[in-house]
């Protein structure tokens, strides 16, 4: 356990540095203090589940992602129907099913997305480093792209690079059904 715990620190540390963000940006962005984050990337503290998890939505990573023991690197990762493991996101209404492999090993991450009636991303548009692609597979979301907006119906696809300006909401009395497949960038 001890080995899990002290590699919480050099994780968020080597994230920080991927996304290019300062000490300072990642406490704006996760609502913890530059002084915590800098005792937990050198070891100096434990964080609590809630500072985790602020911590791993600001860097778009699940809680798991910091404290999964490492196994041994697998290129292959097979998800049964059935089977797709939860995702953590800040996100109100946004439910996430995994089907990809941890991002650790892999840059692509998917999940099968269930959008509930009048969940939106958010009262600000979005924007960081990588692309997105969304297949609706049932229902509607709009999507807003710098300004331009995007009707998606069943079938439909959206690809885009995510350092534009970017929303999205279910605007019906429906659930929204998609996978979407996020492509981070180093």
């Amino acid at each position: 356990m001890q080995d899990v715990i002290t590699a919480i620190g050099p994780k968020i540390r080597q994230l920080r540095k991927q996304k290019d963000f300062s000490l300072q940006q990642l406490a704006e962005r996760s609502g913890v203090s530059a002084a915590t984050i800098h005792k937990l990337e050198s070891n100096g503290m434990v964080p609590t589940v809630t500072t985790l998890m602020k911590i791993a939505g600001a860097l778009n990573r699940s809680v798991a992602y910091f404290v999964e023991e490492q196994e041994e690197a697998k290129p292959v990762v097979f998800t049964p129907a059935g089977e797709q493991r939860p995702v953590f996101t800040s996100k109100q209404g946004l439910d996430l099913k995994g089907i990809t492999g941890p991002y650790g090993l892999f840059f692509m991450a998917g999940a099968i997305a269930t959008v509930e009636p009048g969940a939106v991303s958010g009262p600000k548009p979005m924007e960081h480093p990588g692309e997105e692609l969304v297949l609706m597979l049932s229902g509607m979301l709009t999507f807003e792209i710098d300004g331009q907006e995007y009707v998606l119906r069943s079938g439909d696809a959206l690809h885009f690079r995510t350092d534009r300006l970017h929303r999205w909401a279910n605007p019906t009395n429906k659930p929204a059904r998609a996978a979407w497949m996020a492509l981070r960038s180093n």
